[in-house]
């Protein structure tokens, strides 16, 4: 069922946490923007206090017309607790309640998913079996059928060899070490893989580093950004609470 509780404003707060930058903006229910795109760097090393001050500190623009938020994290996140964050602090973000405390923060009901779940949702046309990549500074998937977000998997942290998982294979790190045409080599060969696995119908591919791709892609795969990604947000407050969808409400 999906929420019970009708928001007295049907605006909604998106918000993109990354490894590089957090990114947020105003939607309507529908997912159009209502106020300019903003972004900031995110902290070497961010811990719970750090990405929570940044979202507060990024906001400070807008008007507080919205009762819900939604943010897309980059981990594994569980009824809204934070299981892991490979590209933030280490060992500062086992069983975090980061939905909790930034709806305490905000006072505002909170919705907290996967980064790559929440661009999914924003980007894919709700066809058959979608898969959604994220290449910045790590290696984000979500899964998708018929725009019904399904059970979100850390395919990132699957061993492509003996010393590498997909994050260490095709992420940033790797990007920067090996250059351009080596890693589009990479890239290629992830698609071949998840094309055999998955016979997916259509792949997306976002990130920052999606700008880096200089070969012809296949017919149902599509470039997309994280200004389409970021409306996500909205989407998410159109499904039931279910898999990891799991509303938040403040404390106070």
């Amino acid at each position: 069922m999906v929420t019970k509780k009708k928001a007295a404003n049907p605006n909604i707060l998106s918000i993109d946490i990354g490894g590089t930058s957090i990114k947020t903006v105003l939607l309507d229910e529908n997912g159009n923007m209502l106020t300019e795109y903003l972004k900031s760097k995110t902290p070497a090393e961010a811990t719970p206090k750090d990405i929570v001050t940044g979202i507060i500190d990024l906001i400070k623009p807008f008007p507080i017309t919205y009762d819900r938020v939604s943010i897309g994290f980059p981990g594994y996140v569980k009824n809204g607790i934070v299981k892991t964050a490979p590209n933030l602090a280490k060992n500062k973000w086992e069983d975090i309640d980061l939905a909790q405390c930034v709806a305490d923060a905000l006072n505002k009901s909170v919705r907290l998913v996967n980064d790559a779940d929440q661009q999914g949702l924003g980007v894919v046309e709700g066809k058959g079996f979608e898969i959604v990549f994220t290449v910045g500074t790590g290696f984000g998937t979500a899964l998708l059928f018929d725009g019904e977000l399904l059970p979100h998997l850390e395919l990132a942290h699957f061993p492509i060899s003996k010393e590498e998982d997909y994050d260490d294979y095709i992420g940033n790190k790797a990007f920067e070490k090996i250059g351009t045409e080596r890693w589009n080599k990479r890239l290629k060969k992830v698609i071949e893989i998840y094309k055999t696995v998955f016979n997916y119908d259509t792949l997306y591919i976002g990130g920052g580093n999606s700008k880096q791709i200089d070969f012809k892609l296949e017919d149902n795969i599509k470039l997309v950004t994280n200004r389409d990604g970021i409306k996500g947000g909205a989407k998410l407050w159109k499904l039931a609470d279910k898999y990891n969808i799991f509303t938040v409400e403040p404390k106070s």
